[in-house]
Order: C-alpha cells, then structure tokens, then sequence
C-alpha cells in the first residue's frame, strides 16, 4: 500500500528482457540504504518487487500483465520515474490510499498556466468515470492529486511548482500517456452497490396483495 507522496526520482540504468516480460535497474536519486528483498516500490505508480539491490539500484521484475496495462513497457533506459516505498504502519497518510495496481493509461490532453501551477486536462477510458469526484482523488504515474473538475473519459487537475519539481511532471506534454489509478475506496463501494442495483432495476411485477386477494388468493 502506498500514498502517492512520492519520495524519489530514479533513473533507468537497464533493462533487460523482451515485449513480453523485463528487468530493469532502478538508481533512486535519494540515497535508500535499507531495501529489503521483495520489498514493493511503486515505479510510477506500479507496484513492483525488488530482486536485487546493490549499493545506489535496485532490480525489479514487470510481467507481461504489467507492460501491457502500464507506460513501464515503454521506459528506456536514462528514463526518469516516479518512485515511492510502500506504506508503514506508523506513517502520515499524507495523500490517499494506493494500491499501486494501475487501472488504465490517462493520455495528457491540454496544459494551461494558472499562477505557479498548471492546470492539466487528463482523457481516459469513460468506463472508470464513476470512481472520480470533483474534489475526489486520482493517482497519476504514481502521484497522488486532487479532482478538480472531471465528466465522462476527463478529469483535470492542479499541479503545483514543488510536485512539478520533485516528479516526473515536468516532462508531460500533451499526448504523453501517464498511469492512472482510481480511488481505491471508490472501487469497493461501487463493487458493494453493484448487486443492489442489479436487483433494483429488474422489472417490478404487478402481482400484489390486493391482486391475490381479488382473484381468490388468501383470507
């Protein structure tokens, strides 16, 4: 589990592997001196294991599931990422909850100044539009963001100088294709309510009391 703060810029130093399945060795930009094996890292926003590390990088592997479903299948090698080590008991939330299991690809429509920020217009497959809310949060490459306008296939969202400074941001133009996950939450809810719509939209039936009664049914 994750929050979408992210920690750390890295770099790709190599990759190895084909369409189907890769490795890739990861430099963090900030020192991180206790990985673990197995330990899970969202690599812009996906969350994958570590195999190996060494002093300065770290192995992870992305199945074909992952290069199919995420921008990760088309990282190259010097490639900058979004990088952030999984959630601790005793840590702040300081963003939202986050899986790190990517949802779709978002493709970056329009960039416009507002202030410091930028104000960026996000299309995406219309099917996951009842997970975002005005204000609700999203998971872009891994970063958490606030909603502040979203319909169906859109949301747009603020980006401040420090998140564009400290992230992968900067380098998103418009068609740029970026990782999106929906509010975690939002998915369970809908998942709960599903059955009960299902049930309320069947057809009613005109058999009642009064019914069975006038034809001979009952007391």
């Amino acid at each position: 589990m994750f929050t979408g703060l992210i920690q750390s810029l890295g770099s790709i130093q190599a990759i190895a592997g084909s369409r189907s399945e890769q490795r890739m060795r990861i430099g963090p930009h900030s020192p991180w001196s206790d990985l673990q094996l197995g330990e899970s890292i969202a690599v812009n926003g996906v969350c994958l294991s570590v195999e190996e590390f060494a002093p300065g990088s770290f192995w992870v592997y992305a199945s074909q599931e992952t290069l199919e479903h995420s921008n990760i299948g088309g990282l190259k090698t010097g490639d900058r990422v979004n990088l952030e080590r999984a959630l601790s008991l005793q840590d702040r939330l300081g963003g939202h909850l986050v899986s790190g299991h990517v949802d779709c690809l978002a493709e970056i429509e329009s960039i416009a100044p507002a202030g410091q920020s930028r104000v960026y217009k996000v299309r995406f497959d219309p099917q996951w539009s009842a997970y975002v809310v005005p204000k609700g949060s999203v998971a872009l490459d891994g970063i958490s963001l606030t909603v502040n306008a979203c319909g169906q296939g859109f949301l747009e969202v603020n980006i401040i100088p420090a998140t564009q400074k400290d992230t992968t941001v900067d380098s998103w133009r418009p068609g740029s294709e970026v990782n999106m996950e929906v509010d975690l939450i939002a998915k369970y809810v809908r998942q709960m309510l599903d059955p009960w719509q299902e049930q309320n939209a069947q057809p009613k039936t005109e058999i009642s009391m009064d019914f069975l009664r006038s034809h001979g049914f009952g007391g």
